[in-house]
């Protein structure tokens, strides 16, 4: 099992040029299925589910290769229907392939990632809405069994009782090609959901209003496929923006999304850092101790605080001036990296959905092991500010979604070693 090796306490300064975004691959690849032709999608991130969705496709058919950042899809033929269950253990998000692959064969066959079986859970909003356009789905020991009653899904209205990404995504991924109208209300308003509605509308489908909370898609019989360049990552950016923050650095991040990182910008501003953007380029500095933001952090759909930010801002002003406030409104298991914080030497109280984050003079060093994605990402921000060594294992979780991290933190001047 890998492991960073990390001695903290440097300055991190210098440029960094963004990588593509992994929410908008993820979906923008398994809406490669729809198209009976080849896609090429530039600026794809090199990530371990990049990776998993990849060998999903190549599972059912599809050809698909990963080079240079560029990931080709030719999906003129599609064999199977169904996804194995190891498969869909391989990504978190692996169940975006249901809408896609009802959208291009009218059936399939996956499990929930993690193997978990059907009960009440957030995935039943997708299940519920594809419901609505005429799919049966039976749950057949563990694997969703889906078929679609007249072979092609149906146009509907769907009303979501909460903006889930995830849903959204599988609802715009069938209606693509059903018949007749689809119309999401209370839909997410991500800018991945955007970026995922773009390439869609590139390959020939008709949708109205991406990015806004009512979207309308007229299904066509078929789509074709593109050359598409997949958006920069807003959270990888919130990633390196509060890594250079807290450990009082600069940062010239270029390719950079501006509008969709505006949320983040405007809180990580209230900790005294100097920040500047410019077309594509954040520039921030931070000379001296951060301060606690005054106003409470709460996670929220877009265009509010991204839930995926929490953690890494967390880790930077745990040794800020004064008391930071979190209150995490979309996940329930989102503050399992606080223990490793608090062992690294942050004073952090959590009741419920609330955390209570009480700047420390320093942090210090300590051996800790990687939660989850931005968890682990929230460990190696503490790491490089803190006094000494720390060893983070786990570090799968990491790879995940950032793009060789060690490199880029060693670019910027940080010791780190991945073992």
């Amino acid at each position: 099992m890998q492991k960073f090796i990390i001695n903290g306490g440097r300055r991190l300064r210098g440029e960094l040029d963004l990588q593509g975004s992994k929410n908008s691959s993820l979906p923008i690849m398994a809406a490669s299925l729809l198209c009976c032709g080849e896609c090429m999608l530039r600026n794809c991130p090199n990530l371990t589910d990049v990776y998993a969705a990849s060998r999903i496709l190549n599972c059912v058919g599809c050809r698909c290769n990963f080079f240079d950042n560029n990931v080709s899809v030719d999906s003129s033929v599609v064999e199977e229907t169904t996804v194995s269950e190891d498969l869909m253990r391989e990504m978190r998000s692996s169940i975006i392939f249901m809408g896609a692959m009802l959208g291009r064969t009218g059936e399939c066959t996956v499990s929930i990632p993690g193997g978990c079986e059907l009960g009440p859970r957030p995935i039943d909003m997708h299940l519920a809405a594809l419901r609505k356009m005429g799919v049966d789905i039976r749950d057949n020991g563990g694997s969703i069994v889906c078929k679609a009653s007249s072979g092609r899904a149906k146009g509907a209205k769907i009303n979501l009782a909460f903006p889930s990404v995830g849903a959204t995504e599988n609802i715009i991924l069938c209606a693509v090609t059903a018949d007749g109208e689809t119309v999401i209300n209370n839909a997410a308003r991500e800018p991945e959901i955007r970026d995922l509605c773009d390439f869609l509308m590139n390959c020939g489908a008709d949708i109205r209003n991406d990015g806004e909370s009512r979207i309308i898609i007229n299904g066509k019989q078929q789509l074709h496929g593109c050359e598409y360049t997949i958006m920069p990552d807003r959270i990888v950016a919130a990633t390196y923006l509060s890594m250079v923050a807290a450990t009082r650095g600069e940062l010239i991040l270029t390719n950079a999304c501006i509008p969709e990182i505006e949320p983040f910008l405007s809180v990580l501003e209230q900790t005294g850092c100097s920040i500047y953007t410019s077309e594509k380029k954040i520039y921030l500095r931070s000379g001296s101790r951060l301060r606690a933001v005054r106003d409470r952090i709460r996670t929220m759909p877009h265009p509010g605080f991204p839930t995926d930010a929490q953690a890494v801002l967390m880790a930077a002003i745990s040794a800020a001036d004064g008391t930071s406030v979190f209150e995490e409104n979309i996940f329930d298991c989102r503050y399992r990296h606080t223990d490793a914080l608090i062992k690294m030497g942050a004073d952090i109280q959590v009741l419920g959905k609330v955390a209570v984050v009480k700047g420390v003079e320093k942090l210090h060093g300590a051996k800790v092991e990687a939660t989850d994605l931005r968890g682990g990402a929230a460990m190696v921000i503490a790491a490089l500010c803190a006094e000494g060594n720390s060893e983070i294992t786990k570090i799968c979780h990491i790879d995940r979604g950032y793009e060789n991290m060690e490199k880029a933190v060693s670019l910027l001047g940080g010791d780190i070693r991945r073992n």
